[in-house]
């Protein structure tokens, strides 16, 4: 971290974490912590400069977030951005209005000023396309800084104070829909903060290490396989670190796809000799589920049920103090509300928001701040397989949210085999790198058909097949139909059971990949 840290200061915007990607991206190590951590306890480390986030209050309301007074007593260089931007200038004594000219989508940003953030890349009189998220704007600007660029809507969309190091956009420079913004932020760490841009997975590796040995000590560790890559990835990362103080439990629900359980048991116990224990109880999840039919019901149930054997797992082992997850950052924004404002809890089978008090043990998450495409290159970084490392998202809850209505044993079975023949057919085609995610759902209809002489009264089958870079937004794969049709026919022919397949193309928002 020396020469080479940024501290990122979250203000609850949800796309926070999308600075510190491109941070990371340009080879600069920084951290992100809500500003009222920053408040009560000072920086966690000395950074070379400070990001403020955007987020989702006016500033000027009743207990908003504020800018803590030990940024300004720093006196390190600032970038602000949308609400960072009006807090700096609300701390600086200017007023910051609900506007009626809100921007909310793409603006078109006219240079005004060539300063050291913008001349690489931007020349004056030239318009660029920059992502716009806010209602409130700035009235005026702090004495002594300088209009940058305009919009039609942001006279002030981007101000500067030369001699305090001090910048400030209204527009999101972290989002893709900021062509440009990468290099601003680039610009920021490297030529401004004096950056030296080469960390890199392998330093947050060796970081990662240190902090886990250091908040672990001589303790025992316990980590849930699920047999997706981010559980895969932080026990091989924990193990690293700590050896045999790890022992992973695997709760094989009966919900995986086909063939994962034997698999996760091979790597696990026999090629990487962490200490595992397989839990095999796949009868009794399904039968807790026997007639379920609402998706959070079955959540519910499951992470309850998990927990459950989880726990009866945990007592082979003696004593333990700390549970490890393979939580990423998408997972802690679905699940955590911010500074103590109410939120919808959208991933309830996953234990981002705390264990239950009975467990007694602290939670160890090496990955929480990394983005899924990240965990991959971690995953390489420590010689996981590539069949771990390229591996699909896999829900907690496994099959049951691929299974609309009710859940049996039968149709279990008949969703794994589709779904191995439509994974086959994208690894045939050379696809399935491309696609993040892809997957068969066994929809709660049957329809008739006739296939030779007979007819048929059998399950719909739905195809789904996402692209995405970080599991923030995602949209439905472009297959060519001939691909559908082979794929279609080999799963009515191998599979008893389904009789007709479908495609599905809807695009998905951020938080909603899975199908549900």
């Amino acid at each position: 971290m020396q020469n080479n840290s940024i501290l990122i200061i979250d203000f609850g915007s949800q796309v926070t974490q999308l600075i510190a990607r491109r941070l990371r991206e340009a080879g600069v190590y920084c951290e992100v912590h809500p500003f009222n951590r920053i408040r009560d306890n000072g920086f966690p480390f000395e950074p070379n400069g400070i990001v403020l986030s955007g987020g989702p209050m006016s500033v000027a309301d009743e207990g908003s977030p504020q800018i803590p007074d030990i940024v300004f007593e720093k006196a390190l260089p600032i970038f602000g951005i949308c609400y960072g931007q009006q807090a700096l200038c609300y701390s600086l004594g200017c007023e910051v209005t609900s506007s009626e000219h809100s921007e909310f989508g793409r603006a078109e940003l006219s240079i005004e000023k060539p300063t050291s953030l913008f001349k690489d890349f931007w020349q004056q009189g030239e318009k660029y396309q920059v992502w716009m998220s806010h209602g409130d704007r700035v009235e005026s600007i702090p004495e002594g800084f300088e209009v940058v660029a305009t919009s039609p809507n942001a006279p002030y969309a981007a101000i500067y104070n030369e001699e305090r190091q001090i910048f400030a956009t209204q527009f999101h420079p972290e989002v893709v829909h900021t062509p440009d913004g990468a290099k601003l932020l680039r610009a920021f760490a490297l030529d401004i903060c004096g950056c030296s841009g080469d960390w890199t997975m392998a330093s947050f590796r060796d970081e990662m290490i240190k902090k886990i040995r250091a908040q672990v000590g001589d303790k025992k560790v316990v980590c849930g396989l699920s047999g997706g890559v981010d559980s895969a990835v932080a026990a091989v990362l924990i193990h690293e670190a700590i050896g045999d103080q790890l022992t992973c439990v695997f709760v094989d629900t009966g919900l995986m796809r086909h063939g994962e359980a034997d698999e996760v048991v091979e790597t696990f116990k026999n090629h990487y000799n962490i200490p595992l224990i397989h839990a095999d109880e796949g009868d009794r999840f399904l039968g807790e589920l026997k007639g379920v039919t609402d998706p959070e019901t079955k959540r519910k149930i499951i992470g309850k049920l998990f927990i459950d054997v989880f726990e009866d797992s945990c007592k082979q082992i003696g004593e333990v103090d700390f549970l490890a997850q393979g939580t990423l950052y998408p997972d802690v924004i679905e699940s955590v509300a911010f500074d103590g404002q109410p939120s919808v809890t959208i991933k309830s089978h996953h234990n981002v928001g705390g264990l239950p008090e009975r467990m007694r043990m602290a939670l160890v998450e090496p990955l929480r701040d990394l983005f899924k495409d990240e965990v991959r290159a971690l995953g390489r970084e420590l010689g996981l397989p590539e069949a771990f490392v390229k591996r699909h998202p896999f829900p907690g809850p496994g099959l049951a949210i691929r299974i609309p209505g009710d859940i049996t044993p039968e149709k279990v079975a008949i969703l794994q085999k589709a779904d191995r023949i439509y994974l086959e057919e994208i690894r045939n085609e050379g696809l399935y790198d491309v696609i993040w995610q892809a997957f068969a759902v066994l929809l709660p209809v049957k329809t008739v058909g006739v296939m030779g002489d007979a007819r048929t009264y059998d399950h719909v089958c739905a195809l789904r097949a996402v692209t995405s870079t970080d599991g923030m937004t995602a949209d439905f794969y472009p297959y060519d139909m001939a691909f559908i049709g082979r794929v279609a026919t080999r799963i009515v022919n191998e599979v008893n059971g389904i009789n007709r397949v479908v495609y599905d193309i809807t695009s998905k928002p951020p938080g909603t990949i899975e199908w549900e």
